[in-house]
């Protein structure tokens, strides 16, 4: 029988452990941040991110840290579920903002992690994995709720947009509903305040038939259900990244108390800058020396920085783990930034957005949490986003089961400054369905169509412009044999082979190494 102390006992253990050994999460998530728009990384960058600099003096920067992928919705997938998105039924591009989320039921998540061991979740920002909006364009009920979105997937609380500002429906969501409903059509209009850009801004008109043509179409006549962006009347582009931090502060606001007697909670922030619309508010006008681009970068770490002062004044640093990174690279207006202000958004990777090359895909990563990681530090060691959820399980002692994070590697021994684990595999992915795969110093990008394979040692060419797939044959075949076992077994990380939600696909099927039944039996045994 248990007597009286030994309940006390193992209830103050449990408490303290709680509280000690769990930190509070925010994870910032920019959208088209390039590795150079950093400025401690970036000796070239004509603005200064301050806030950002101050995060890694105070954290650890990886400067070999990758997006799951080249554009939104996929690496948002990676992200969240540690699982790479083309083993999903997405295998090229983005969602709009309606569709069924990608994220499908009894999928773990970040969120349902750590939703299950006592956190209070939060998202505030921009979704682009799918919702379910009631009815159809034209014939809404926004009366009704809308489904398979945030709250489904882990989140206690939603609030924020569907997707990007040139997809489907703009308007501030709370929770299932939208503030004030989107009743209104608009399309993307163009604006001279940056390099090939736009706004989402008024005149809105009453019927899809009305919407002026978007600019994507070349000036085609456009089908008025397909045309047209579904906007509520409150709306306005310029606001996002001061609301979404505002309501960020008002929801953290609510768990601080909570989280100094022990529970903590995670919020999941995506901001949806420097993503066009470029759009800085007025008092950032003037400001860098890289036109509203810079401006914009500057605005985003203001807000970063109010993040960090609000923790501060909460006396709340310390136990605060804060995840800084962005879904991809720069986009591709890069090229004439660099020429008109010489500031390289892609640092000294090569090209940028939706390419398989490094400036797609290696971006800004940082994490600070002064309990856990030395200030200063860095980890040059390849890792990915998707290694954030087994990093963050292994941090709070949850055991992952084996149908989750299929793709996620934990880095926890690195952050502390601990010798590493054994040498893993990423495996990078283009918007246009072109893989690479790296270990350790190579990189090996796979062949598609008319385009060839390409071997670079990164340690010793960072921008890729000496080919050697012809000076190393075995290292190509080692790790195309490696991309093979990590296609066949539905997983990179060791455990039961699992299945992709797809059969073998046609950007791959020709890079597959087909195995005899031996080496299948052999692989089934891993």
């Amino acid at each position: 029988m248990i007597k009286p102390f030994q309940i006390f006992y193992l209830f103050f253990i449990s408490s303290l452990s709680f509280g000690a050994t769990k930190p509070n999460i925010i994870l910032i998530y920019t959208d088209d941040q390039g590795y150079g728009d950093f400025s401690l990384l970036n000796p070239d960058s004509k603005f200064k991110t301050p806030n950002l600099d101050r995060l890694a003096k105070e954290g650890i920067t990886l400067t070999d840290g990758h997006s799951p992928d080249t554009v939104c919705t996929p690496s948002r997938y990676g992200l969240l579920t540690g699982r790479y998105s083309w083993r999903t039924t997405l295998k090229r591009g983005v969602f709009g903002a309606e569709k069924p989320c990608l994220i499908k039921d009894g999928r773990m998540t970040i969120a349902s992690l750590l939703r299950d061991n006592g956190y209070a979740t939060a998202m505030v920002g921009k979704w682009h994995l799918g919702m379910d909006f009631p009815g159809d364009k034209g014939n809404r009920d926004w009366s009704k709720p809308t489904l398979d979105m945030p709250l489904d997937k882990g989140f206690d609380y939603f609030w924020g947009i569907p997707a990007s500002m040139n997809y489907g429906v703009l308007a501030w969501f709370e929770g299932r509903f939208a503030k004030v409903p989107p009743t209104l059509f608009t399309s993307k209009k163009p604006s001279k305040i940056a390099i090939d850009d736009y706004r989402i801004m008024p005149p809105y008109q009453t019927t899809p038939e009305e919407a002026p043509e978007p600019e994507e179409s070349g000036g085609r006549k456009m089908n008025p259900k397909t045309k047209g962006l579904e906007v509520a009347k409150d709306f306005v582009d310029l606001e996002c990244l001061d609301r979404f931090t505002t309501q960020s502060l008002k929801w953290m606001d609510g768990q601080a108390e909570s989280s100094r007697k022990g529970k903590p909670f995670f919020l999941y922030l995506p901001y949806t800058s420097p993503h066009k619309p470029v759009i800085p508010m007025k008092q950032f006008k003037g400001k860098g020396k890289a036109g509203a681009y810079g401006e914009f970068m500057i605005e985003t770490d203001w807000h970063l920085g109010r993040i960090m002062q609000w923790l501060d004044d909460e006396k709340l640093t310390e136990n605060t783990m804060v995840i800084f990174t962005s879904d991809n690279g720069p986009e591709t207006t890069w090229k004439k930034r660099m020429d008109k202000f010489g500031h390289p958004s892609n640092g000294i990777f090569k090209e940028g957005k939706r390419s398989i090359y490094e400036g797609g895909h290696r971006v800004p990563f940082v994490i600070r949490y002064p309990d856990l990681i030395k200030s200063g530090s860095r980890l040059n060691q390849p890792v990915c986003q998707t290694d954030i959820l087994a990093t963050l399980a292994e941090m709070i002692g949850a055991k992952l089961p084996h149908d989750a994070a299929e793709d996620s590697f934990s880095f926890l021994s690195e952050l502390k400054g601990e010798a590493g684990g054994l040498e893993k595999i990423l495996i990078h992915h283009s918007s246009n369905g072109r893989f690479a795969i790296r270990k350790g110093r190579w990189k090996l990008i796979l062949p598609k169509g008319k385009e060839s394979s390409e071997l670079y040692d990164l340690n010793l060419d960072p921008s890729e412009s000496i080919e050697l797939s012809k000076k190393y044959p075995k290292v190509v075949q080692d790790l195309r044999a490696e991309f093979s076992k990590a296609i066949l077994k539905g997983r990179s990380t060791s455990g039961k082979p699992l299945q992709n939600d797809t059969p073998i696909w046609s950007d791959v099927a020709h890079l597959v190494i087909q195995h005899s039944k031996k080496s299948k039996k052999s692989d089934e045994s891993l």
